[in-house]
Parts: C-alpha cells; sequence; structure tokens
C-alpha cells in the first residue's frame, strides 16, 4: 500500500484539491492539483549528481495538454498529439520564469518538469493549476528549491479585481494577469490590459500576492507530512578563485565596462577572459587547480560585481547614460513600398524590421484548443536570426523564446487593434530583429504599432513599449530604464512596459532573485511611464497616427449583409454560384453563419461587380424599376428575360413594341440585351414585364402622351 496524502481548501469561491502518493510514484515529486474540476498532474524528476563540466543549469518544463481532458480526440492524420501547440509553448515557459530562480545557487543537476493537463472543465483555466502543481511537486522533491511559490490570475470587471476568473468571464475583462511568487515578493508578472493606469496595475499585483497566500499555505502543509528528506547539496566554494581572479583582471574589467561601444567592449572583456585563461588554465598543464567551468562562472560574478557596483556608486550605465535615459530612436515607416505597410525602429543597437500584411477571413489562422476550435484574426510573428548579435547559429523554426517574444507583443498592440466590424482584415506581422542589444520584444511593439499605422489600420492609439532593470544589493538599489543587454543579463530584474499615452496594454516582468517589494514595482512602473511617453514622441516623429487610407498593394474588403435563408441561393449546389461570382469577377468573398458578406479585391470595380451579383441573388425586384436583362427563350407568344439574378420573366408580344408586332423574333433573339420594366405580377405570382415602354437605346421610360378628353 502506499502513503497518500491530500490537502483541500477553498480558493476563490471553488475548491482547490493538492493530492500525493498516489499517481507517479517513481518521480522526485508529483502532485495530483485540481481546482473546480480541472485536473493537473505536476511531476518533478532531478538526476542524483550533475554531469562533469556542466556550466549551466539544465531545467526544463513542459505543460502538455492531452485531448481527452476535454472529451476531444485530435484533428489531423495521425490521431494524436504533435508538436507543442503556442498555448502549451507560452504555459511552459510562464511556469519556468518564477520556479527558476528558486534553485539553490549553483545547482547544475538535469531537472525536469512535467505538467499534464488530464482534466479540463471549460471553465478554469489549467496555466494556474499547473503553476500551483508544479511548485507543490518541487517541494517535496527533495531537490534544493528555495519555494513555495504560489499564482493567480487577476481580471478587472466593472473595476473591482477578480481572482481566477472563469473563462468565460475573460470576455468582459479589462486586464488578464498572471503573478506568481512566495509569501514576502513577486517572482512573475504577465498580463495584457486595455489601457489601464499604473495604479491599477501595481493594485492587480499585489492582490494577486495576497490572494495565492493561501496556496502557499496549503503546498507547506502537504510538504509537512509528504516532503522526502532534503538532498545533501553544498553550493561549490570558489571564493579562492574569486580572489585570485579578482587580484588578476579586477583593473581590466573596469577598464572594459567604461567602453560605450559594444563591439570594442566585448573585446575588452575577451581580452580579460584570455588573461584568466593563459594564467590559470595554460594550454598543456597538468592538474590544474580550477577547471574551464569553474573559471567562467567567476569571471561572470565579477563582471556583475564590477557593473552593478559601479551602477550603484557613480549612478551611470555602462554606455554613459544616467539610470533613466534612453537611448537615441530613429523611427522610420513606408520603408517597403509595396509592403502593405512597413517600418524600422531602431533605439540604439537594438533594431527591429516590422511589416504588416492584410488580409481577407480566408487568412483567419484556425486554433484547436481544449476549449473549442477558434479563428484569430490578429497574427505576430517575432524572428531573431543570430546575425543580430554578430553570430552565426542554426535557423530553424521558432524557438520557446521567439515564441514568448512575440506573444508579448501580441499582447501590447491586441488592446487597441479597431473591432473586426469596423475593420473586417486579417492582419499579420512580420518582425525581423535586424540587430540585438536590450528588448529587441518592446522594438517589435514600437515597430509593430508603425507598420499598422503605415498600413492604413486605424489603431485607438500608437503603442510604445520600454524593457526597465534593476540592480539590488542590500537596501540599496537602482532602477534602470531602457536597459542593454549586459544589464538584463547580471542585473536583478526584467521588467518591460507597453502602452499609450493613456495607459499600460502589457506588463510582464522577471526576477532573478528572491523578489522584489511593491516600492520597487511602483518606482519602476512611474519611471517606465516617462520612458514610454519619450519613445511615443520619438515615434510620432515618422508617423504619429493611422494613415487616413490603404496603401496602393492592399486588399480592400466591403461588407454586406443578406438575409440567413439566402446564404444558399448565393453559394449554390456545391458552391456552384459563389465560385462562378469569384471566377468571373477576381473578387474573394467569405460568408458567414449570420449572413456577414466580406469582398475583397485591390479593384473597386471587382468589389462592385461581385456586390451587384449577391444583391441581385438576395434582392427582391420592385414593381415599376427598368432592369438590364438577356433574352433566354422566344416563343410564338413573347419572350423570357432573365433580369434579375436568376430570376426570369415574360414579356408579352403585345409588351415587346409601341407598335403591333406580329412575330416575336421580328424584335428580338435569343442571347439579346434588352431593357424591361418590372409591371407586376399575374394572379399566379408570374412576372409581367414590358419592353414597349422603355427606350431601348438610353434604358429610360418612355413618357406617354396624354389623350385630349373629349369635350
Amino acid at each position: 500500500m502506499f502513503d497518500h496524502h491530500k490537502v483541500e481548501l477553498e480558493w476563490g469561491g471553488r475548491p482547490l484539491t493538492l493530492e500525493t502518493g498516489k499517481i507517479a510514484r517513481q518521480a522526485d515529486g508529483a502532485v495530483l492539483a485540481t481546482y473546480g474540476e480541472t485536473v493537473v498532474l505536476a511531476t518533478v524528476v532531478s538526476e542524483k549528481s550533475a554531469r562533469e563540466g556542466r556550466d549551466f543549469f539544465p531545467l526544463t518544463v513542459n505543460y502538455q495538454e492531452k485531448t481527452f481532458a476535454a472529451g476531444k480526440i485530435p484533428g489531423g492524420f495521425f490521431k494524436r498529439e504533435g508538436r507543442p501547440s503556442e498555448k502549451e509553448t507560452l504555459t511552459s515557459r510562464l511556469i519556468d520564469r518564477p520556479i527558476r530562480p528558486l534553485f539553490a545557487p549553483g545547482y547544475k543537476n538535469e531537472t525536469q518538469v512535467v505538467l499534464t493537463v488530464l482534466q479540463h472543465d471549460l471553465e478554469n483555466d489549467p496555466d494556474i493549476v499547473a503553476m500551483i502543481g508544479a511548485s507543490a511537486a518541487l517541494t517535496i522533491s527533495g531537490v534544493p528549491f528555495m519555494g513555495p511559490i504560489g499564482a493567480a490570475r487577476v481580471g478587472y470587471i466593472n473595476d473591482e479585481f477578480v481572482l481566477n476568473p472563469h473563462v468565460d468571464e475573460m470576455e468582459e475583462t479589462d486586464l488578464d494577469l498572471v503573478v506568481a511568487g512566495t509569501a514576502d515578493a513577486v517572482l512573475m508578472v504577465e498580463s495584457e490590459a486595455s489601457e489601464l493606469d499604473e495604479e491599477t496595475m501595481l493594485g492587480a499585483v499585489m492582490f494577486g500576492q495576497q490572494a495565492f497566500q493561501p496556496v502557499i499555505n496549503a503546498i507547506i502543509k502537504l510538504a509537512e507530512v509528504a516532503a522526502k528528506e532534503p538532498r545533501d547539496y553544498v553550493p561549490e566554494d570558489l571564493s579562492e578563485l574569486e580572489a585570485t581572479m579578482g587580484g588578476l583582471i579586477s583593473d581590466e574589467l573596469a577598464e572594459a565596462y567604461k567602453i560605450t561601444d559594444k563591439g570594442e567592449r566585448y573585446a575588452a572583456v575577451d581580452a580579460a577572459m584570455r588573461k584568466v585563461f593563459e594564467t590559470l588554465y595554460p594550454e598543456g598543464a597538468e592538474n590544474p587547480a580550477w577547471n574551464p567551468e569553474q573559471i567562467k562562472s567567476v569571471f561572470k560574478d565579477l563582471q556583475a560585481k564590477v557593473v552593478r557596483g559601479n551602477i550603484l556608486k557613480t549612478k551611470t550605465r555602462i554606455d554613459g547614460r544616467d539610470l533613466s535615459t534612453v537611448r537615441k530612436i530613429v523611427s522610420e515607416v513606408g520603408v517597403f513600398p509595396r509592403t502593405h505597410g512597413s517600418a524600422v525602429f531602431t533605439r540604439g543597437e537594438t533594431q527591429a524590421m516590422v511589416v504588416a500584411t492584410l488580409g481577407t477571413g480566408e487568412d483567419e489562422q484556425f486554433v484547436d484548443s481544449l476549449t473549442g476550435t477558434y479563428k484569430e484574426n490578429f497574427m505576430l510573428h517575432y524572428n531573431f536570426p543570430p546575425y543580430s548579435v554578430g553570430e552565426a547559429g542554426r535557423m530553424g523554426s521558432p524557438g520557446r523564446r521567439e515564441i514568448g517574444h512575440g506573444k508579448l507583443a501580441w499582447r501590447a498592440v491586441h488592446p487597441v487593434l479597431p473591432e473586426a466590424e469596423e475593420f473586417p482584415y486579417t492582419l499579420r506581422i512580420v518582425s525581423e530583429i535586424t540587430e540585438s542589444n536590450g528588448s529587441s520584444s518592446m522594438a517589435t511593439v514600437c515597430g509593430t504599432s508603425l507598420a499598422l499605422m503605415d498600413a492604413g489600420v486605424p489603431l485607438k492609439a500608437p503603442v510604445a513599449g520600454i524593457a526597465m532593470g534593476l540592480i539590488l544589493e542590500g537596501d540599496e538599489f537602482a532602477v534602470l530604464s531602457d536597459i542593454l543587454g549586459d544589464e538584463d543579463h547580471l542585473g536583478d530584474m526584467d521588467f518591460k512596459v507597453a502602452g499609450t499615452a493613456e495607459g499600460i496594454t502589457s506588463l510582464q516582468m522577471d526576477i532573478k532573485i528572491a523578489g522584489i517589494t511593491e516600492e520597487i514595482m511602483k518606482i519602476a512602473l512611474e519611471q517606465a511611464k516617462g520612458g514610454r511617453a519619450h519613445i511615443l514622441g520619438e515615434m510620432a516623429n515618422a508617423l504619429s497616427e493611422s494613415r487616413a487610407e490603404l496603401g496602393e498593394f492592399a486588399p480592400r474588403i466591403e461588407v454586406m449583409n443578406i438575409p440567413v435563408d439566402k446564404i444558399r441561393d448565393v453559394i449554390g449546389s456545391g458552391g456552384k454560384v459563389i465560385r462562378e461570382i469569384v471566377e468571373k469577377t477576381g473578387a474573394k468573398i467569405n460568408i458567414e453563419d449570420d449572413g456577414t458578406v466580406k469582398i475583397a479585391s485591390s479593384s473597386g470595380k471587382e468589389i462592385e461587380a461581385a456586390k451587384q451579383w449577391i444583391h441581385t441573388i438576395v434582392a427582391e425586384p420592385e414593381v415599376g424599376e427598368i432592369y438590364q436583362g438577356t433574352v433566354v427563350k422566344t416563343a410564338d407568344f413573347g419572350a423570357f428575360v432573365n433580369f434579375f439574378g436568376p430570376k426570369d420573366g415574360l414579356v408579352h408580344i403585345s409588351q415587346l413594341a409601341p407598335e403591333r408586332v406580329g412575330k416575336t423574333t421580328d424584335v428580338v433573339k435569343e442571347g439579346d440585351k434588352v431593357f424591361v420594366k418590372l409591371m407586376g405580377f399575374d394572379e399566379r405570382g408570374k412576372v409581367r414585364l414590358s419592353m414597349k415602354v422603355v427606350d431601348q437605346e438610353t434604358g429610360k421610360e418612355i413618357e406617354r402622351k396624354k389623350e385630349k378628353a373629349d369635350d
């Protein structure tokens, strides 16, 4: 028999249960987390010892959604789950970010956290459940993890914060914020907001941090009865090596980080590294005191001390800026005239080349999720080629980082897009990072805003983004605006804020230490607000609002509505009618189930032709109106004319001409184009047409002469 332990609590109006000892017992830690009726299995396995020569911590987080969790069978030929979806990739990153800083310093044993969605109640998003499960599994695993952490989703509905809103409530919220942290501090924030102010965003973070405290207590309660013995792990003591290397290269590093040019600075740092290896690990040396991994680790620590100490002491950055100054910005639009919209945004040594493409309903992306299949009409694809940082490297499909950065930019811009009814286009953004030295994701936000405005997309307001950093030593700290790559790597925080002049649209925060306080977050948000305003001003030098018209090469889309009961007539048997309209007019046509018809083409004539064709199919002819038609058949008693879409009517022989007609074919033949007036309908509902009252040259009605009255 096995030891089965369970803790339960009421959280956010629903039961949360954490249990262990029943499933996946060979893992180092395994917890079954249930919230409402959503169930996630969280497992942790970590090597017993680190592989020799490893100079990094190989942590992998794999979040996976099984379609059986929602009673579905996967689509596609193979009928089994394949490569991770965007949601699975983003959730894996979401969980990785708050747990990674809490592993013991120097721990390098390969560790894998697997989160498997086993059941989805279609009300409670599994991502929060998975994050809580991961925290609990790590806490009881015996791995040197300085947790637990808690996590919560915060909504903002009717000006009130809502804890863990249901999936259907997310359509009403002005905020979708996920926050994770410990009992004392916040570690991670990810959000999308509808231009909320700094005070509201900070309030949401602190609301979430307070709300997940009962979850942390529940995990501790579970660990008290179910945790394994902590592993014997003592961080490696490299103080002697650090002292030796400090005496050897401290001056060189200090001088290197006074060089403002990135290339020259990196060359000086590399020279210092070579000096260390030549002295402490010379080629051919037998039994050196320290190995290359130890030397590299200490070298990075020395770099951090130099950079961080100098910033705290002088309030001056690596490139000579003060703490709040943003690097020089150059914005350009219309750089590729044949594309629908384009921009190049350059901030210091970071550059994003962004292109916007407008498409039709046919270009929408179908997304298959546990909650159902839906269509997405805004896509943002971010690419980070190796040449952007002066390196040669492998290029392939987008990795987790590219997907994550692209989604961050997507969240920042999404709140300011026009409604589909106002602007019925599918939008695709491609951001190519051509240079990178700090926050290419925020450069993508700025470039995307400019490219969309260049394309004529009526944004509610321009959006800009800025990355903030933090240096924290004891009680002393410095918040940095527009961080460089080095300040990101050697600092304690990556804090990205995007928004308009009115408010924040996206906030993302990652902490590399045990968390930060409300005071630091408040200062960072206020400083970011000033930086964002400056960047928006610089962007306005290129383009301050959306162009009034679409570009020459962009498709035009017009929308018309038809009765639902006429959809079948427009489509035709097997799609015959709509295919004919598309082939003959050249326009693209998309018909929704509610009768909304979107007609797209780069030619106004093609759109108008398609509109008229559809109109004749769905509309009813009006008595007294004149129509141009085609004679489709002749008979002794008159001619049949196709005059309104598929509708035919009879022109009686007496109505063919003002004068008496002896034979129908004396006046018309099959295929002739004629003008007819709809006179009405007979007792059987059949159409009565007349040619004799219409001038066949001009298509205008002939005025009848008034007969003289009898005296």
